[in-house]
C-alpha cells in the first residue's frame, strides 16, 4: 500500500495483498470462493443470503489493500467454497440416486426457494388428479414402451456417478495439501515469533532461541535504568522480556520520534554516535540475515528523510541508501547500523572501538548488543524529570529531548500526513508528489538521480561553442538520449532541470535520426523545456537526417 507515509509504508503487513497471497494462504479456497460467490449471487440470493455477498464482498475489498486483512478473508471463503462442493455433490448424488426433493427436504438439505416453488407447482395437478389417471387408463404404456425409458435413465445415472467419482478422486490431492498444510500452519503459528524450529547444515532439529536468550542477557547484564535503543518493532519484547526501557516501541505515535532514531541508525557512524548517546546506553541489532535489520534499513532512511530532509536531498525514498544485487551503496557502507551490523564480518568493516563496544553476541548470530560508550551523563539525568505539562495541573505532560540534541533537532521538518486536514502549510505537497513519483518509476527517478550525481561530481563549467559542436556531430541511440525523450514526453520539468545544471553536455546529444531534446520538447509542445534548453544553448536552427529544424514541428505555437 503507497500512502505516502514512509512509516506506514514500511509495515510488511500493510502492503497489498498479491495473488500469491491468496493462494498461499486459502490454498484451494482461493480458487473455489469466488466460484461460490457467483453461485450465490445468481442462483440463490435471498435475505439471508445478501450477508455471504457483502462479506465476501467487503473482506476481498479490504484484504486486497492490506495483506493482512486476508484473515477476514478466510471464513467467508470457507463458507462460500463449501456451499460450492456441498451444492456440486448434492447434485451429483440426487443424478445418481434419482432422489427427489422430499428426500433433501426430510434431511434438511433441500433449498427453500426451491422447496416453495415445487409446493406451489404440484397444488394445481392435484386437483386433476382424477383427469390424470383417466388419461393414464385409456393410454397404458406398454412394455416395450418402459425399454427406452430405463436405458435413459441408465445412461443418465452413468453419467452423474462418473463425474462424482472424477470430482472425488480430483479433490484428494487438494484435500490432503489443504490437511498437511493446516497442520503445518497450525504448529508453526502456535509457536512464539522468537523461537525459531529449524535444522542446522546436518539436517538435525534445533531450536534457534537466539532472541530471548538476548532479551535475558540486557535482563540480567545491564543496570535498571539502562535505555536500550533498537528498532520499534522489538520494543514490547524488550519491555515485556529484558525489563528494561527501550526508545521505541509498537506505541510510538511520534512520527518524528521514529524518525529520530531512524536518522541515529542511518547517519554515519560519528554523526549516529552523536544522537545515541544523548539517548541511549545499549544498541541492540537483528542481524541474522531474511528480516533483519539491515533488510529493513531502507525503509529506516525513508523514515529519517520524511522529517530530515537532508539526509537525501530531492529524493525521498532515499534510494541512494540501498543493496542493489546484495551490494550496499556508499551511504549505506557508512551508516552506524551496517557498521554494528556487519563489523567484523565483513571484510574491511570496523567499529569505531572509541564509540560502541560490542558486549554481546548471540549463540546463532541472531542479535548483537553494543554498548554506547561516552554517554552523556547530563543528558541522562536531564530526561529523568523531561516532562513538560502544557499547564499546571494538566494531564497533558509530552517529554522533552535533552538539550544536547538541540542541534539536531534544528534540522527537523514535522511531517505532514496526508490525512490532517487541519494541517495549513503545503510545503510537503512537493515532497509528497516525488514520493509517489519515485516509487512508481523508480528508473526514471534513478535516471535523474545518475545524471545529478555525474554532474555532482564534475565541475560545473560552460560549453564551448567547439565541444557543442562535436557533441552534435555524434548521432546515436543510448541509454542518456532514452532517458531525456522520456522526461520530455512525461513534461518532468524538475528532472529534466537538475539535468541541465548538472550536466549541460547531455542536452545537446541526439539520437540516431539527428533529434535531441529540442526537437522532442517542440514537438510535445513543452514551453518550460524548450526555455530550459535555451538557456543552455541549445539551438533550434540544427536539422536533423530529414532536414527539419525544431521549429518546424511546432511553428504555431511557438
Amino acid at each position: 500500500t503507497k500512502t505516502g507515509n514512509p512509516l506506514v509504508d514500511s509495515v510488511a503487513e500493510h502492503q497489498a495483498a498479491k495473488p500469491e497471497a491468496y493462494e498461499q494462504y486459502l490454498l484451494v479456497l482461493s480458487k473455489l470462493a469466488p466460484w461460490g460467490f457467483g453461485m450465490v449471487a445468481i442462483g440463490y440470493t435471498n435475505d439471508a443470503s445478501s450477508f455471504l455477498l457483502v462479506f465476501g464482498a467487503a473482506a476481498y475489498f479490504f484484504s486486497h489493500k492490506m495483506v493482512r486483512l486476508i484473515l477476514l478473508t478466510s471464513p467467508i471463503a470457507s463458507v462460500l467454497g463449501g456451499m460450492l462442493c456441498g451444492r456440486v455433490a448434492g447434485t451429483c448424488i440426487e443424478g445418481v440416486c434419482g432422489w427427489s426433493i422430499d428426500v433433501w427436504n426430510d434431511i434438511g438439505l433441500a433449498n427453500d426457494d426451491y422447496v416453495s416453488a415445487v409446493e406451489i407447482e404440484t397444488k394445481p395437478k392435484a386437483k386433476s388428479k382424477k383427469k390424470q389417471n383417466a388419461d393414464a387408463k385409456k393410454t397404458e404404456p406398454t412394455k416395450s414402451s418402459s425399454s427406452p425409458n430405463f436405458i435413459t435413465q441408465l445412461i443418465v445415472r452413468s453419467f452423474w456417478f462418473c463425474a462424482l467419482y472424477f470430482l472425488y478422486h480430483a479433490s484428494q490431492d487438494h484435500i490432503k495439501e489443504f490437511k498437511d498444510r493446516s497442520i503445518q500452519v497450525s504448529a508453526h503459528m502456535s509457536h512464539p515469533s522468537i523461537i525459531i524450529k529449524t535444522q542446522d547444515n546436518q539436517g538435525r532439529m534445533i531450536t534457534m532461541d537466539d532472541y530471548r536468550e538476548a532479551y535475558w542477557w540486557l535482563r540480567d547484564n545491564t543496570p535498571e535504568d539502562a535505555r536500550i535503543m533498537a528498532w520499534w518493532d522489538y520494543g514490547y519484547q524488550i519491555t515485556a522480556i529484558a525489563n528494561r526501557t527501550t526508545i521505541a516501541d509498537g506505541n510510538t505515535w511520534n512520527h518524528e520520534h521514529i524518525a529520530l532514531l531512524g536518522r541515529a541508525l542511518t547517519s554515519p557512524l560519528k554523526d549516529g554516535h552523536r544522537i545515541a548517546r544523548h539517548l541511549a546506553d545499549y544498541v541492540l541489532l537483528w542481524t541474522g540475515g531474511g528480516g533483519d535489520d539491515l533488510a529493513k534499513s531502507p525503509h529506516l532512511a525513508r523514515i529519517a528523510n520524511s522529517v530530515y530532509r537532508h539526509m537525501c536531498p530531492g529524493d525521498p525514498t532515499c534510494s541512494r541508501f540501498s543493496a542493489p544485487g546484495g551490494n550496499p551503496s556508499p551511504m549505506m557502507r557508512e551508516s552506524l547500523l551496517f557498521k554494528l551490523h556487519s563489523g567484523g564480518l565483513v571484510p574491511g568493516v570496523e567499529v569505531d572501538k572509541n564509540r560502541f563496544k560490542e558486549v554481546y553476541k548471540s549463540k546463532y548470530g541472531k542479535v548483537r548488543i553494543y554498548r554506547v560508550l561516552s554517554v552523556s551523563k547530563e543528558s541522562k539525568e536531564w530526561v529523568k524529570n523531561n516532562r513538560r505539562c502544557d499547564a499546571e495541573g494538566s494531564w497533558y505532560c509530552p517529554g522533552q529531548y535533552p538539550p544536547g540534541l538541540q542541534k539536531v533537532l534544528k534540522d527537523k521538518k514535522d511531517f505532514k500526513q496526508l490525512e490532517d486536514f487541519n494541517a495549513k502549510s503545503e510545503a510537503d505537497d512537493d515532497y509528497q508528489r516525488k514520493y509517489f513519483e519515485h516509487l512508481n518509476d523508480p528508473q526514471k527517478a534513478a535516471a535523474a538521480r545518475r545524471a545529478q550525481k555525474k554532474g555532482t561530481e564534475a565541475k560545473k563549467m560552460t560549453l564551448s561553442q567547439n565541444e557543442i559542436k562535436q557533441i552534435n556531430l555524434k548521432w546515436e541511440n543510448n541509454d542518456i538520449t532514452s532517458t531525456l525523450f522520456g522526461l520530455v514526453r512525461d513534461n518532468d520539468v524538475d528532472s529534466f532541470k537538475s539535468i541541465v545544471q548538472s550536466t549541460p553536455h547531455y542536452v545537446h546529444m541526439r539520437s540516431k535520426d539527428g533529434r535531441g531534446p529540442m526537437w522532442w520538447a517542440h514537438e510535445h509542445g513543452r514551453k518550460e523545456i524548450v526555455s530550459l534548453l535555451k538557456s543552455a544553448g541549445v539551438s533550434e536552427k540544427l536539422r536533423d537526417k530529414d532536414g527539419i529544424t525544431p521549429l518546424e514541428l511546432n511553428e504555431d505555437e511557438f
